[in-house]
């Protein structure tokens, strides 16, 4: 295992090689544990950000994993992101604004790093914490609510929403996992009660929370002096019979306002400004060209909405790319300073500037599935040879019943000695040369996808002391026997 520490102190991009998708999570949460502060990788996309979100806990259970997601929509869109998007990601700028409490890592996009938000500052100062005992009027707080991009419905589902019914306020902050019901008592928070959506019935209570915008576009009224004076001055007072004019100056939210943020704000950050010193970043080896096409699709939309764009009331007024985007030499900058190791599956010879991990690519059981052979004996005749070298095997499964149907098969198959497990810390500690690795309460969520089996030694020894390196085995049933996830 190559010293994890040359990375961390590393002041130019490295290239991190031999490291699968499967292997990522893994080498990711070692990282976190090691960092200064925190890890941050960024993704190609958002189903791989939330692949690794979903498996790095289970190597580092006490790893806290944020997930900064870009906005839902397209560029220069009538659309804005969704109030759960947009929720998601003001919680994780704001606990970036926090020292870390343990392990941090940070999961983003290319799409999310290159937009600009919120800078540091602003987003402390829009910070506020409720609690028993405190007087604000329920108008009040509804109008609060409104300006900081919280909707009002009449029953609260998702995140972003909030509902007034007589003594009581619903609401479902950004960065709370449980929606919350404010009791009062004339203008005091009498209690504080969290409840599931889903039924509407209180779950448990708290002292406090601390509620932050559900928006990045905010309308208060510094915000909406800056917006009228910004609109005019670049399109024009014949644009003040836009809609969008209008909406904003009445203090109205209006669908796809989001894109005009730049005229909103003083001024704007990127990501790389919340992540403070002492972050190891990484970068997926996709990202490049991710990145390419995602600058490519800013541009064309840009372009798009400048031909079409009249004097007429209503017509789309773009804000300049740069506005509210980086620009590719801006993103490339960005990484090259920060600076962002590359991470890519495939081995290279290793230098002053690249690391090669030698961990290998996973073993496809797709040819023998092809060729209509029994790809259970193909897996435990792969096991066998993986014993024979000494490595111990580790597969995973979908969930508890498939995990014992997959040990049934694979024992009519030959295989014996498998054990039970349900965590990774006792996979590795385990003296069976195939524990076979579950989750007790729905399954163990794994990467790569789960037709591929990868060989990978650990990044860290066993907490046992027991030697000798790990493949890990990821798995499916049959389509036949796949059994639905176990509640």
């Amino acid at each position: 295992m190559p010293n994890l520490s040359q990375i961390l102190t590393a002041k130019t991009p490295l290239t991190l090689a031999g490291v699968p998708t499967g292997f990522e999570p893994w080498l990711l949460a070692d990282l976190a544990r090691a960092a200064k502060t925190r890890a941050v990788f960024v993704a190609p996309d958002e189903a791989a950000m939330r692949a690794i979100a979903a498996t790095a806990p289970t190597f580092a259970p006490d790893l806290e994993v944020l997930t900064f997601p870009a906005w839902d929509c397209l560029p220069y869109d009538r659309a804005s992101p969704t109030l759960r998007v947009m929720a998601e990601r003001m919680a994780t700028l704001y606990r970036l604004q926090q020292p870390p409490k343990g392990p941090q890592l940070l999961l983003t996009t290319v799409n999310a790093v290159a937009q600009r938000t919120l800078t540091p500052f602003r987003i402390r100062q829009l910070v506020a914490r409720l609690a028993p005992k405190e007087r604000i009027g329920r108008d009040r707080l509804a109008a609060l609510l409104q300006a900081n991009g919280y909707v009002r419905v009449e029953t609260v589902a998702d995140a972003g929403e909030f509902a007034v019914r007589g003594g009581l306020v619903d609401l479902f902050p950004s960065g709370e996992e449980q929606a919350l019901r404010l009791d009062f008592f004339g203008d005091e928070i009498e209690s504080v009660r969290t409840f599931d959506p889903a039924d509407q019935r209180t779950t448990g209570r708290v002292e406090g929370f601390v509620l932050l915008p559900a928006s990045e576009t905010l309308i208060d009224e510094d915000s909406v002096k800056r917006f009228r004076a910004r609109y005019r001055e670049r399109f024009g007072a014949t644009a003040t019979g836009d809609p969008l004019y209008q909406a904003i100056s009445d203090g109205r939210r209006l669908a796809g306002m989001e894109h005009w943020l730049p005229l909103f704000e003083e001024k704007l950050a990127t990501l790389f400004d919340h992540l403070g010193d002492g972050a190891v970043i990484l970068r997926d080896a996709g990202s490049v060209a991710a990145a390419e096409q995602r600058f490519e699709a800013i541009t064309d939309y840009h372009a798009n909405r400048v031909k079409a764009q009249s004097s007429d009331p209503g017509s789309y007024r773009p804000l300049p790319v740069d506005s509210l985007y980086l620009t590719a030499k801006d993103f490339a900058e960005r990484l090259e300073e920060a600076p962002a190791h590359r991470i890519t599956a495939f081995h290279e010879p290793e230098s002053a500037s690249v690391i090669d991990f030698g961990v290998d690519g996973p073993r496809d059981f797709g040819a023998e599935r092809a060729n209509g052979a029994n790809v259970y004996e193909a897996v435990v005749h792969h096991l066998r040879g993986l014993a024979r070298d000494g490595r111990k095997a580790v597969l995973a499964s979908y969930s508890t019943g498939a995990r014992e149907r997959l040990a049934g098969l694979l024992k009519d198959h030959g295989a014996t000695n498998l054990k039970l497990v349900d965590t990774w810390q006792e996979a590795l500690g385990a003296s069976a040369p195939l524990p076979l690795a579950g989750g007790a309460g729905g399954g163990t969520a794994t990467t790569p996808p789960p037709t591929k089996a990868a060989n990978v030694p650990p990044p860290t020894p066993p907490a046992s002391g027991r030697g000798g390196s790990v493949a890990l085995i990821i798995l499916p049933l049959d389509h036949r026997f796949r059994s639905p996830p176990v509640a």
